[in-house]
């Protein structure tokens, strides 16, 4: 069952890259008492994700702390370090949190997985954004196959 606005997060837990190594992050830790933009990639380094999801959340990161977002964490089903070199290749500088969901638990978990077998990439996260207040989904916005329109930086700043 897809996950959806008024949920809970399911619990789950990530891999953040720190200056003492990789390091699990709980849900809790990431989400609680926090506002949360939340936003998942089929795959770091792939086309769209690097050309226009990660970036515009880079861009819009001051405008959506000025709405009242804490934290702006990016996930994919990857491992902590292909994330963290995605995040140094694409300059993040600390503006967005790169989680690794390298066994795809969280987007199962959210029932958001997909089959990216026929591009060679296996199970896969669904493209999409959420707003999330103390773990619980306020916005959530899926994007339909290979689109990219309503899991933007700039359609969840409207949402806020």
């Amino acid at each position: 069952m897809t996950i959806k606005t008024g949920d809970k997060l399911p619990e789950a837990v990530f891999m953040e890259m720190t200056a003492n190594g990789p390091e699990p992050r709980k849900t809790d830790d990431i989400f609680a008492g926090k506002t949360v933009a939340l936003f998942a990639v089929p795959g770091a380094f792939t086309p769209t994700c690097s050309a226009k999801h990660l970036p515009g959340f880079i861009e819009k990161a001051e405008a959506l702390h000025g709405k009242g977002v804490d934290d702006i964490v990016c996930t994919s089903v990857n491992d902590v370090f292909v994330m963290n070199a995605w995040g140094e290749q694409a300059e993040t500088g600390g503006k967005v949190r790169m989680l690794a969901d390298g066994n795809g638990a969280f987007a199962k978990a959210c029932g958001l997985e997909m089959d990216a077998s026929g591009f060679g990439m296996g199970d896969r996260s669904k493209r999409y954004s959420m707003l999330v207040k103390d773990g619980v989904v306020e916005q959530l916005n899926v994007e339909d196959g290979g689109e990219f329109k309503v899991s933007s930086a700039d359609y969840l700043l409207g949402q806020i």
